[in-house]
């Protein structure tokens, strides 16, 4: 690696997952052609037919259920390329969401992307299947922080491996609110004042209510009847304030319909890429830390496409497409060794230790808790 600097190793990366140059000459241009034998153990998708977990067909699609803007297509054309199956891509904004398709029945998913605080659930209701291990050779335990891998094994089984994490904040224009807020207190504020007509909030009941719970210093989780009393007060305060209530937010802060949005850390550095004056908040207050997981559901009906995608997405080269596409950090530390140094030292990425101590993880409970169901609704309907 001493004689290609990163960046363009990384255009070379591109060049070899989208297709354009083969893998013989990837190997060559980079000067890894000696060591192929070596990077197979940490890259394997390197390696001719590493990315399945078998010769045989596994059929011309799968279906993925999956979060606005978290995915490089090129990869899904590259991996369509190699295996005949295509990838069909349905995009969700909650895992309540989620939830619902899925109880519903019928849902035609063979792969889905549920987030930490809902696998429990999942499983009390048998909608997910146990993960064949052996079928996810590019899926490395080790490599993962113990906190972004633990929420997928339940009673000794791996119901679900990491994808990515983050955090939950909000990002704002600063050519058009020039305060500089660092608060969830001052989000809500200027949301009723100078932002009025211009903000959005997740069409999610754990973000809304959990962010209008942190405006008056209360946990992100809570479920005390006077407390979300008062998250509700205010979101109803709010609400003939806000721009529009959705979870795929980037056209309208993109085109200057809104100012400010809740947000999530890839799409804060999508938008922040692209339009510097995009600037990333979390909240001092607190708020959400969180991780999100390939899984499988009961039923999928592709499940030899199923195991292929995500361990070709699990394969470090293909994740780190991943990452350079969407932002969002991996976790993977064999991901993280091939990404370039301004990204993994992103404030945005990878926020200050302080502002990261305050943020909590979503709670099991706050899924299917009735009385954060009825307010999310009713929030919705006023």
């Amino acid at each position: 690696m001493d004689s290609i600097d990163r960046k363009k190793f990384m255009r070379e990366l591109r060049s070899y997952t989208n297709g354009s140059i083969s893998r013989r000459q990837f190997l060559g241009r980079t000067g890894l052609g000696l060591a192929t034998a070596v990077m197979a153990s940490s890259m394997p998708g390197l390696m001719a037919g590493r990315a399945f977990a078998s010769d045989k067909s596994i059929g011309d699609r799968v279906v993925l259920a999956t979060w606005p803007n978290y995915h490089a297509q090129d990869n899904f054309n590259a991996f369509a390329r190699a295996s005949g199956a295509r990838v069909h891509v349905n995009v969700f904004g909650s895992n309540e969401e989620m939830l619902a398709k899925l109880q519903a029945g019928g849902s035609g998913w063979d792969v889905f992307v549920p987030t930490n605080y809902t696998l429990s659930t999942y499983v009390d209701l048998d909608l997910i299947e146990p993960l064949d291990l052996s079928k996810l050779p590019n899926f490395r335990p080790g490599a993962y922080e113990k906190r972004f891998m633990e929420p997928g094994i339940i009673d000794g089984k791996v119901y679900a491996v990491p994808k990515n994490w983050g955090t939950t904040g909000y990002v704002l224009n600063s050519k058009k609110i020039t305060s500089s807020p660092s608060t969830w207190k001052e989000f809500w504020d200027i949301t009723m004042g100078k932002g009025s007509g211009r903000t959005i909030v997740h069409d999610y009941q754990l973000t809304t209510i959990g962010n209008a719970l942190k405006y008056f210093g209360y946990s992100f989780n809570s479920v005390d009847p006077n407390e979300l009393a008062q998250a509700e007060e205010l979101l109803l305060k709010a609400k003939p304030h806000l721009f529009a209530i959705t979870s795929d937010y980037q056209p309208a802060m993109r085109n200057g319909d809104a100012w400010m949005s809740m947000c999530w850390t890839g799409d804060a550095s999508q938008l922040s890429r692209d339009m510097p004056e995009m600037q990333y908040v979390l909240g001092t207050e607190g708020g959400e830390l969180w991780s999100d997981f390939y899984a499988i559901p009961k039923g999928a009906k592709h499940r030899d496409a199923a195991y292929a995608l995500i361990n070709y997405l699990l394969d470090p080269s293909i994740n780190a497409q991943e990452v350079l596409a969407h932002g969002y950090p991996s976790g993977d530390r064999r991901t993280d060794e091939l990404l370039p140094a301004e990204m993994l030292n992103d404030p945005i990425m990878y926020p200050a230790a302080e502002l990261l101590d305050a943020l909590e993880f979503g709670a099991a409970a706050t899924l299917t808790h009735p009385l954060r169901a009825e307010l999310i609704a009713r929030f919705k309907s006023a």
